[in-house]
């Protein structure tokens, strides 16, 4: 998972599928050929290099899928190479001649994989093992094709995010609040947010928050950066109008932002108490350990009216096989068993948000946890929203998006996402001229 900073804005076991010959009853048909044999994990040692921009350590790959794998295939020896920056570049490994066998990422930075000709069409591979992609969440299948624009699969959803609303229920006390609603509206977190926006003689209080590349790159509309038909900026539809005036415009000025970005010149950060609710990955609570002393709980995130039940877009995990790799199949096959039933329940229990659409691997969330009391089944409340067009260029361009947020509270909406325009058009244009 990745370490994302506050303040910046994981259907029943996996299925064999087996072709078999019908006759129709007529015996004398000539018999359907037979499916080739399933590809079967050797004894010989092998070892498989792992990369990744995400910035993960290897304590944390280990803990999640090497001790897993290596259980399940004692000769498979994985070896993660983190990206550091202090370190060589996922290019500099490869210029070196560093083998690579697998690349994940989040879907957020994922199509990058193309940056260093990593990427390859899985689609041949994933029918060769049998990998069931029925079985796995719809929408983080869909993600998975659209990090290729809709036409490949460079990779498998292994695990997923999303957004949740956290609240500080101290602060909700403190107030004579009562805490937010299981299924809210944004107009009822708006309201809710105008009677925690407080201060008292030291503090400035805010009502909520949120991290606004989550927001944007995961929002509810469905809205992607680019226009799918040409190297442009789609930040100037009205779909996007929208959501910048509900999700940030109506939801600031109701929390209080203004008085406490006047007293402290930043955002405030719901870790140190200075925010009431905060809209945040489903992952965060295991992974800031500030979550382990504070008082809080979650609901899930506020929905438009007119589309009632809509969360955010999935934010999922994938694991692909190099282009590169001279094990293809080895890879994979710990692809495979990463979605299996037994590592997804597995994953789920540490609180690692499934893949698998499984009502008991969703249930067993966050249960070894030490959250477990917690109303963890806020995370799978509201349903997923489809996930947009995606291309290598949206990193690029979601800063100058964040900014539009500040020029939008001001200023005006209409020039905060003309200006956004007019800065990601030109980034595009400089892209495309290297």
């Amino acid at each position: 998972m990745r370490r994302e900073t506050i303040l910046r804005w994981l259907v029943p076991p996996l299925l064999v599928v087996t072709v078999t010959a019908c006759s129709g009853g007529n015996q004398s048909a000539a018999p359907s050929p037979t499916a080739p044999a399933a590809f079967k994990m050797g004894t010989e040692p092998v070892e498989l290099f792992v990369v990744s921009a995400s910035g993960d350590s290897v304590e944390s790959f280990n803990e999640r899928f090497q001790d897993l794998i290596a259980a399940k295939y004692p000769n498979v020896k994985l070896t993660y190479l983190p990206w550091k920056k202090e370190g060589p570049s996922i290019q500099e490994m490869i210029t070196a001649g560093q083998q690579i066998d697998l690349y994940f990422d989040s879907i957020g930075i994922f199509s990058t994989v193309q940056n260093y000709q990593l990427q390859m069409d899985m689609t041949d591979l994933i029918k060769k093992h049998n990998l069931d992609l029925g079985s796995l969440e719809p929408v983080t299948v869909d993600a998975a094709k659209m990090a290729s624009g809709g036409k490949e699969m460079w990779g498998v959803p292994v695990f997923n995010n999303n957004l949740i609303l956290y609240y500080n229920k101290d602060l909700f006390d403190k107030f004579g609040v009562s805490y937010p609603k299981e299924q809210m509206t944004w107009d009822e977190l708006n309201e809710l947010a105008k009677k925690l926006g407080r201060s008292d003689d030291s503090n400035v209080y805010v009502g909520y928050t949120t991290s606004a590349n989550h927001a944007l790159r995961m929002n509810q509309l469905s809205q992607p950066y680019l226009k799918q038909d040409a190297l442009k900026s789609a930040i100037s539809g009205e779909q996007w109008k929208k959501y910048y005036e509900t999700a940030f415009l109506n939801s600031y000025k109701a929390a209080g932002l203004d008085a406490f970005t006047a007293k402290n010149n930043r955002m405030p950060n719901f870790l140190t108490q200075e925010a009431a609710m905060f809209m945040y990955l489903s992952s965060a609570m295991f992974i800031n350990k500030e979550y382990d002393t504070l008082n809080w709980d979650m609901v899930p995130i506020p929905t438009f009216k007119d589309m009632p039940g809509v969360g955010s877009q999935p934010y999922p995990t994938f694991f692909s096989v190099t282009s590169t790799s001279k094990h293809k199949d080895e890879a994979m096959e710990i692809i495979k068993y990463l979605v299996s039933e037994e590592v997804q329940m597995k994953l789920s229990k540490k609180g690692i948000m499934p893949v698998l659409n499984n009502e008991a691997v969703k249930n067993a969330f966050g249960q070894d946890s030490k959250f477990k009391a917690k109303n963890l089944k806020a995370v799978f409340t509201n349903k997923f929203a489809p996930v947009p067009y995606k291309t290598k260029y949206d990193s690029l361009v979601e800063k100058t998006y964040n900014e539009a947020v500040g020029v939008a509270l001001n200023q005006d909406i209409n020039t905060a996402l003309r200006s956004a325009e007019e800065k990601a058009n030109q980034i595009l244009a400089s892209e495309a001229n290297k």
